[in-house]
């Protein structure tokens, strides 16, 4: 019987045109990169002038199906690294991915400022970090040691993949005792904090250029019950409010409720749920009278303006304080590996924990980086380097 490491490998390997299909949504930096994710595209079988199919066509007998030997030889000759998950984040993982598989050299200074961070290196940049861990460096641009592929979910599917063992990396915006509450064990889930994200409450444009600008924790708990049914209740237009949340799954919304309610089963009352931060900032946008939450990289969007949340004689606001350890809202971004962490895993969460990765991943897309003492305790969590 095949070990469960085996099974993994397996399992990765047999999809993994599913996973390179995947790396699709991962752009090099410079490129455009869709929020949604990329359905796989099934080639239509190319027609012979002939309106009659050959008789060559007919006999076309159906691909057969990988054995373990055909997977080990795939893996062994592409490797892929493969995550899933939050999309929370997917931007702090995408962008990294980006980063990574573009492989630019060391003398390309704008793109891997490397001597500006204290690293002293002639290497391209995910050679210089796959290195660290036993991988042969190529020396090429967009030629990585082992690609990187990024898909966009939610916490619950990027967890449950992880311990299918169809990705390697579980990205999650809850902690997985709180997404998975039915399992077990929780053991074999190897906890890697990449950042803090300090969740925003958001109104359409038109409520918040009617005069809505904050709301107390008990306002928010009564729209999200149904207490309060119009914006004039709050100073606002004469308009219902169109109460808007994220799906079940999503890490953030187990963070919103747990913080609002003090129980991630909580129920609340919401007109629409969407699986994605982005699908959710898009209809807060589209709406004249909503209210939501969202991850701090989202609250920029056109269309959506943060409100202050005055809590417990305190008030906290975008672009301020929503990463202070007080706001209820304020949140740990989490990269799961699977009883314990690989190189090549290791490899790739080190250039994200790097001084580097946490001002261009992190910050750069608005989150709040780890402070040095969080930073410290998460890198040492990976395994020895070679």
């Amino acid at each position: 019987m095949p070990s469960r490491y085996d099974r993994r490998r397996f399992l990765r390997s047999a999809a993994l045109v599913g996973a390179l299909g995947a790396a699709g949504c991962v752009s090099s930096p410079g490129q455009s990169t869709d929020d949604e994710p990329a359905e796989t595209a099934t080639e239509s079988p190319t027609q012979t002038p002939s309106d009659t199919p050959t008789e060559t066509a007919q006999e076309t007998t159906e691909p057969e199906e990988p054995t373990e030997e055909d997977a080990d030889e795939t893996e062994s000759r592409i490797e892929p690294l493969t995550a899933d998950g939050s999309s929370t984040v997917y931007p702090i993982a995408n962008e990294a991915a980006a980063y990574w598989n573009a492989n630019r050299p060391a003398s390309d200074r704008e793109y891997w400022p490397h001597a500006e961070y204290g690293i002293d290196t002639d290497h391209n940049y995910a050679d210089y970090w796959a290195a660290r861990y036993g991988f042969e460096p190529t020396g090429e641009s967009s030629e990585p040691p082992l690609q990187m592929a990024v898909g966009l979910s939610h916490s619950e599917r990027g967890l449950e993949g992880l311990a299918d063992g169809r990705v390697d990396i579980g990205n999650a915006s809850a902690a997985v005792e709180t997404e998975l509450r039915d399992r077990a064990s929780y053991e074999n889930f190897t906890d890697h904090v990449v950042a803090v994200d300090g969740i925003p409450i958001v109104v359409s444009q038109d409520v918040a250029d009617a005069g809505v600008s904050s709301l107390t924790g008990e306002q928010l708990r009564d729209l999200y019950t149904g207490r309060i049914e119009n914006w004039r209740e709050l100073g606002g237009p004469d308009r219902e409010v169109a109460v808007l949340g994220r799906a079940g799954g999503s890490g953030t919304r187990t963070a919103f409720v747990s913080a609002l309610f003090g129980d991630p089963a909580a129920e609340t009352t919401v007109d629409d749920r969407y699986d994605q931060n982005q699908q959710l900032a898009t209809a807060v946008e589209r709406s004249d009278s909503a209210i939501a939450y969202l991850a701090l990289a989202l609250a920029d969007f056109d269309g959506v303006s943060p409100i202050a949340l005055e809590w417990e004689g305190t008030t906290y606001e975008y672009g301020r304080n929503l990463g202070a350890r007080g706001y209820p809202l304020s949140r740990d971004l989490h990269c799961y590996t699977w009883d314990g962490t690989s190189p090549k895993e290791a490899a790739f969460l080190d250039s994200i924990l790097s001084e580097f990765g946490q001002d261009r991943f992190v910050a750069g897309n608005d989150y709040v980086p780890l402070p040095d003492d969080r930073l410290g305790t998460q890198r040492d969590r990976s395994p020895d380097r070679a």
